[in-house]
């Protein structure tokens, strides 16, 4: 799922963060600083329905405008994008010493 909120609000005449803050204000949700950037942004780990439905009123659209569906590539690859890399040092292979053959995994102790 892809986070539309930034968008929708711009084609609906408002610009900025602090605007679409002072306009869910004044349909009776207040919302703090740090939680309007995550909103604005970037992708919300959560909204509460209650709130979806007042950023609705004031953009005048439904969710599937600000919710939308992306293909299973489109998604595992900004999956992909976003995870870290893997920490710590390569496997331990046997063998990698002058004369060897070849490389295999050296079993846990």
């Amino acid at each position: 799922m892809r986070w539309e909120l930034r968008a929708r609000a711009v084609e609906r005449g408002i610009g900025t963060a602090a605007g679409m803050r002072r306009r869910l204000a004044a349909a009776g949700l207040a919302v703090s600083v740090g939680k309007m950037s995550h909103l604005w942004s970037g992708q919300p780990v959560t909204v509460r329905l209650a709130d979806l439905e007042v950023i609705c009123t004031v953009l005048a659209c439904v969710p599937s405008d600000l919710l939308v569906r992306e293909s299973a590539t489109t998604a595992a690859a900004a999956l992909l994008a976003r995870a870290p890399a893997p920490a710590g040092p390569p496997p331990l292979t046997a063998g990698t010493g002058a004369g060897a053959r070849a490389s295999r995994p050296v079993p846990p102790l």
